[in-house]
């Protein structure tokens, strides 16, 4: 199989978990996740196979949408409820507009420090490695993009209340959710997590692996249905087929020229990236232009 399978992943399984079941589903070895989705959290998770692998990279940079659900007046370790509480906080006092008026400033570029139980590295080493065993070591804020947020279903009696955030690659939930407990004057951790969207690919459209299961085991042909080709992922890109004549240059990935295209309007401008098809119409490769030229940006 060649392409990207959107995966609804259930909550309990890891990301590699998804990944070597499919594996054994699908029969093939090469395939990879495209971002990786904590194991209590829910939802969107891309999943490239085959040739498709090239892009996981790409997908990763695109930016996700979730529904989160935030918990007043507690603090983890983990920053989110499945972790050791390390306090309690009153309350009293927040209403719906203050936790409404709290939210809206956090849209836009912000400041995160990532928490100690991620996967990023410190001397090569992951950072929840450290975590268990009882490390902290200093991380420096990183600058992310929230670029829409949202609040519902407000329950003071319980302090909870919904989040749907639209963010850029790097963001933290949980420490979106800590945060804002902390403007609030009190404590905050993430009740819930539900990724509905990672770029092109929605929640409603997902499959689970069960499903995937049984379609491989009864219907293998119509498998093929939940595969959306590569090249779909770039909505908006120009698109351009290879002159039959000039077809080993692109399958060597040389630099290509305007004139080696069937059709290339309007003018691509430097930088721009453009997909490129061969003279049987099959997506092959992205191209940059540079001064005029075209450069081989990911061949697949």
């Amino acid at each position: 199989m060649d392409g990207i399978i959107n995966i609804y992943k259930e909550p309990g399984f890891t990301s590699h978990d998804v990944v070597a079941k499919l594996r054994g589903i699908l029969h093939q070895k090469k395939i990879g996740h495209t971002g990786t989705l904590d194991p209590d959290a829910a939802g969107v998770l891309p999943v490239c196979c085959g040739k498709a692998t090239k892009i996981c990279s790409l997908l990763t940079d695109k930016d996700k949408t979730y529904h989160a659900v935030c918990q007043l007046g507690i603090e983890t370790d983990t920053q989110d409820i499945s972790g050791k509480i390390l306090r309690k906080c009153d309350i009293t006092g927040i209403t719906e507009a203050s936790i409404v008026d709290c939210v809206g400033k956090f849209k836009g570029s912000i400041m995160q420090v990532p928490p100690m139980y991620s996967a990023l590295k410190v001397n090569g080493k992951k950072l929840y490695e450290l975590a268990r065993e009882g490390k902290t070591v200093e991380r420096k804020p990183r600058q992310v993009n929230i670029l829409s947020i949202e609040v519902s279903d407000i329950n003071l009696s319980n302090g909870t209340f919904g989040l749907d955030v639209t963010c850029s690659k790097g963001t933290y939930i949980r420490t979106l959710c800590h945060d804002i407990g902390i403007s609030l004057g009190t404590a905050a951790a993430m009740a819930n997590l539900v990724r509905t969207r990672v770029s092109v690919f929605k929640i409603e459209d997902a499959v689970t692996l069960g499903e995937v299961q049984y379609m491989s085991d009864n219907n293998p042909e119509k498998l093929k249905e939940y595969f959306m080709p590569a090249d779909a992922l770039f909505t908006g890109y120009k698109k351009v087929q290879i002159k039959s004549s000039f077809a080993g240059s692109l399958a060597n990935g040389n630099k290509l020229s305007g004139n080696m295209f069937y059709s290339e309007a309007p003018e691509p401008q430097d930088g721009e990236n453009i997909l490129v098809y061969n003279e049987n119409g099959v997506f092959k490769a992205i191209y940059q232009r540079e001064a005029g030229e075209y450069k081989v940006n990911k061949m697949f």
